[in-house]
């Protein structure tokens, strides 16, 4: 085979590997949690930004620019049937607690529904709710199954969820923030406001216009306490001292859920679950060389950023093998399915740089 050729095959081969990994990342989608792939209604999204999430329509967290969510509020869609959507919930990897408090949660609205039926007093139930955890941990994902839920119930309306952050609701001018504040309220009447870090909105005097969101907020929840959820997210020493920082919060935000690190063992399952969704297999020596990845990464939730951390792994992964295709003759199917541990190694190095580029969303 003369040069030419042979460098004509190599294009080609390269082209076939480029849009097989197009092909599955695309198939994965967003949530990497493992929700299975509906082509319904509650097909899994998202992101998630990322994503999402990432802006996202979905709701998830797709940045304008790097880490700044904008409003964005999913489509409006029927009431599904909530057996649907815990099993959905249930299907997630990990969450434990997080499960066990949305069936506790979701028991306690169902009483309280009946009780009204039959004219029995009924205290105020406040639905607004605190979600504290390090990143990837499953935040909005399990904000948007609870926008979803409430739907169901009858609680909301529309069940849509609007996510942002700090950017998203103040602005620079005196008057400007009020008005920003209520164009995102306005779009998640019926469904839940999601803000991500609201402890950014605590001022720090002078000129800050955080304080006119918080009250603009609490204005709206008040007002619209039958159609509007509000759930307010971030690390968890930090939304405690925001919630307690406001007589105003601390009367509305009462549930509070803490979102747990994955532990290995379950960020383990969570890179086997993206394998499947798209058509990849290890070998044994590889499946060796992901737990110790993740056992290493294991110590800092924070930096590695849970089930976001695997995702960026196994995509760096995904990039090691094709650039060990790329000079190989003929790939059969086999080849490109499988993730030997010298992919999994390169990419855990890479990683590991101090300098090495971020792919969350």
């Amino acid at each position: 085979m003369d040069d030419q050729k042979r460098e004509e095959l190599l294009a080609q081969q390269m082209e076939v590997i480029r849009r097989m990994t197009e092909h599955n990342l695309a198939r994965m989608g967003q949530d990497f949690w493992g929700t299975p792939l509906f082509d319904g209604p509650s097909s899994a999204k998202d992101p998630p930004s990322p994503a999402p999430e990432p802006p996202k329509q979905s709701g998830g967290t797709a940045p304008a620019q790097a880490g700044t969510p904008q409003p964005q509020e999913q489509a409006v869609q029927e009431p599904e049937p909530l057996e649907t959507i815990l099993a959905e919930l249930d299907s997630y990897i990990g969450l434990a607690a997080i499960k066990e408090e949305v069936h506790n949660l979701i028991n306690l609205v169902r009483v309280h529904q009946m009780r009204r039926t039959h004219d029995l007093p009924t205290p105020e139930l406040s639905l607004h709710m605190v979600f504290s955890g390090n990143p990837g941990t499953g935040k909005t994902t399990v904000a948007r199954i609870m926008a979803r839920i409430y739907h169901t119930l009858g609680i909301l309306s529309k069940g849509q969820l609007v996510e942002v952050d700090r950017s998203g609701l103040v602005a620079g001018y005196v008057g400007q923030t009020a008005l920003k504040t209520s164009q995102v309220l306005e779009k998640a009447l019926g469904g839940v406001l999601f803000i991500d870090e609201a402890y950014a909105l605590n001022g720090n005097g002078g000129q800050d216009f955080g304080q006119e969101a918080i009250d603009t907020i609490l204005k709206a929840m008040e007002d619209h306490r039958d159609d509007l959820v509000v759930i307010v997210a971030g690390y968890e020493n930090l939304m405690e001292d925001f919630i307690h920082s406001n007589p105003g919060l601390e009367s509305r935000f009462n549930r509070f859920l803490h979102f747990a690190d994955y532990t290995a063992e379950e960020m383990c399952a969570i890179f086997d679950m993206q394998c499947r969704k798209g058509c990849y297999t290890l070998t044994p020596e590889a499946r060796d060389q992901v737990r110790r990845a993740l056992e290493a990464a294991d110590t800092d939730g924070i930096s590695f950023g849970n089930a976001r951390g695997v995702r960026n792994l196994f995509e760096r992964v995904l990039v090691q093998q094709a650039n060990r295709l790329a000079s190989a003759d003929a790939p059969t199917r086999e080849m490109l399915m499988e993730l030997t541990a010298e992919d999994v190694a390169a990419a855990a190095a890479g990683m590991a740089e101090p300098n090495a580029p971020n792919t969350e969303s």
